[in-house]
């Protein structure tokens, strides 16, 4: 795709936005996805595969971080990871054949269903320290619900993180920070396998995926500093519902207009 400087600016400027969103309340892909689709005109499927670029680098920094940190994801994070990728590799594979208003109309109500979430689930999931459940039983368990946490990241992704912590920290009861840590690891591993699928059909847009990681990037490093400031994670959260519901009706309405 060739880009002018509002272009640039456009993916610069939902980058940002994605990055402050992923870092102070999650879902960055439900801005990303609808603004390239909408608003630049990219077709489902290739807005899809470029969005994986984002969401690689970011995941790759986050696991960076912990890393240095000293907080061990092995090797549950491999099992977790590779199992997760199975399931990406279905599912993207179907995500690149699907028909446009079909991914549309899903999008929409994943984006609603997952936004509201994000924004009125004020509750922090506890981080006290529990004795982990991660084997036997409770590890087939993990595995299980892994495997379908790729098949929908590799379809589609937006708002996985959520349903990763709701199964680590309910089920195998690992606490907050390694469970980020072992988020951060699978969906990088998984997302991986994901964008190969979308690169060999032709599905991914480098340049444009270029200016989105610089845009996230931006908005780390500017949410890590604005955060502190009383007030700031609720006006990202109200911002984003809102943002979130217009597009998603837009995209509703676009389907009967193709």
């Amino acid at each position: 795709m060739l880009l002018d400087v509002n272009s640039i600016l456009i993916l610069v400027g939902i980058g940002l936005f994605a990055g402050v969103v992923n870092t102070l309340a999650g879902g960055g892909s439900l801005v990303t996805l609808p603004v390239l689709i909408l608003f630049l005109g990219m077709d489902e499927v290739t807005a899809n595969g470029t969005n994986r670029l984002m969401i690689i680098f970011s995941a790759f920094v986050a696991n960076y971080g912990y890393t240095t940190k000293g907080i061990k994801t092995y090797p549950y994070g491999i099992y977790l990871g590779l199992t997760a990728l199975i399931g990406a590799i279905i599912g993207a594979s179907i995500a690149v054949d699907i028909d446009g208003d079909t991914f549309k109309r899903f999008l929409a109500i994943i984006m609603i269903t997952i936004g509201i979430i994000i924004v009125f689930n004020t509750k922090s999931i506890s981080s006290l320290e529990l004795t982990e459940r991660l084997k036997g039983k409770y590890l087939f368990y993990a595995l299980l619900g892994f495997f379908f946490i790729g098949i929908y990241g590799g379809f589609l992704n937006a708002g996985v993180g959520i349903v990763i912590m709701l199964l680590l920290t309910t089920v195998n009861r690992v606490n907050l920070i390694r469970t980020n840590a072992i988020k951060a690891f699978s969906v990088f591993i998984y997302s991986l396998a994901a964008l190969l699928i979308f690169a060999l059909e032709g599905k991914v847009d480098w340049i444009v995926g270029f200016w989105m990681v610089l845009g996230s990037i931006i908005g780390a490093w500017f949410s890590s500093i604005w955060s502190v400031r009383k007030g700031g994670e609720r006006a990202i959260r109200i911002t984003l519902l809102i943002m979130v519901i217009y597009m998603a009706i837009k995209l509703w309405i676009d389907t009967f207009n193709s």
